[in-house]
């Protein structure tokens, strides 16, 4: 969990990024007119609550639901191939145990990836669908020929040392004629870094640049380093923050949960022009109108299922308040 450090009579300003909004709080943006355009729905990790994330079969499903982009999660294998999978350890998901990196992509082909997948029906009783039909861990390269060419995608890179990962992906894009839909995203900086050879790479800028940024506005300390022109930026709508005041005799703690899209943070984004924001984490109406009423331009959604759902019944209906 992130943590805001206060020191002194810093901790005032803490009580606006509580609030979720920069000073002068007295004066939002008026959005009170409707939205013209709703965000697009990017598939996270495929549609991790429709199918297994991170599998031909959750792509599928993300495909006939209509989502507008797919997030997938990418490691690499013990024989250097980049494949679809995001925990540590096998035994989160799988009926397999150990890394990744200590199969090859053959063997987690037969790993059965939905093993853990859960469904409930309206009853509440559960089933694992997916312990009868099992699907295995794909390739990167399978996962880019089952998406159409024309739809966007978000690859989260997962494993360190970056740099073997790095050049594997890049051989596959580049063997694939993928790099122009493909737009890379890492919480590790070392991804940011690495991919900086590559100038046909498209890459959101690092973690710690977004929020920085955020808490800066929230902070009322001003619209510093706004992204540059074309760049991609990520972050939770909402984010379980704790917040850190130090003081002579020790320090004092609160957890809070922080709105870090505000019209304010919003507004400082788009300082330049043509600055793509997306909104993590997104995964019900409430949500979905607020990131619409910002003018985010996606949201990253566990259920494409769901959340397309969602958006159709907004279409043309929504007002935003002031």
């Amino acid at each position: 969990m992130p943590r805001l450090i206060c020191a002194g009579l810093a901790v005032v300003f803490c009580s606006a990024f509580l609030s979720g909004c920069a000073a002068p709080c007295a004066a939002p943006v008026d959005t009170s007119a409707s939205a013209t355009a709703l965000p697009q729905i990017i598939a996270h990790r495929g549609g991790t609550g429709d199918a297994p994330e991170n599998t031909l079969e959750a792509i599928r499903l993300a495909l006939a639901h209509h989502a507008d982009a797919m997030w997938l999660t990418v490691q690499l294998s013990k024989d250097g191939v980049p494949v679809l999978y995001r925990p540590a350890d096998l035994s989160a998901l799988t009926d397999a145990s150990g890394p990744v990196s200590a199969r090859t992509a053959a063997e987690l082909a037969h790993v059965n990836a939905g093993w853990s997948f859960r469904l409930a029906d309206a009853q509440g009783a559960e089933a694992y669908p997916y312990r009868s039909r099992p699907v295995g861990i794909p390739t990167l390269r399978e996962a880019l020929r089952a998406i159409p060419a024309s739809m966007p995608v978000v690859l989260d890179m997962k494993a360190l040392p970056a740099e073997p990962q790095t050049r594997a992906v890049a051989q596959v894009l580049s063997e694939e004629n993928a790099w122009t839909r493909v737009t890379l995203y890492s919480t590790e900086a070392e991804y940011q870094r690495g991919f900086a050879v590559y100038p046909q790479a498209k890459v959101f800028e690092s973690r710690d640049a977004t929020r920085t940024r955020l808490v800066r506005v929230l902070l009322d300390q001003g619209c510093l380093d706004a992204p540059a022109e074309h760049a991609s930026a990520a972050f939770e709508l909402h984010r379980a923050v704790t917040v850190v005041e130090r003081f002579t005799l020790g320090e004092g703690r609160s957890e809070v949960n922080a709105t870090l899209w505000t019209p304010a943070t919003v507004a400082c984004f788009r300082t330049h022009p043509d600055v793509h924001i997306v909104a993590i984490a997104v995964n019900d109406a409430d949500d979905y109108r607020a990131a619409a009423c910002l003018g985010i331009d996606a949201v990253l959604s566990d259920s494409p299922e769901k959340m397309t759902a969602i958006r159709a019944g907004m279409a043309g209906a929504l007002r935003c308040g002031r």
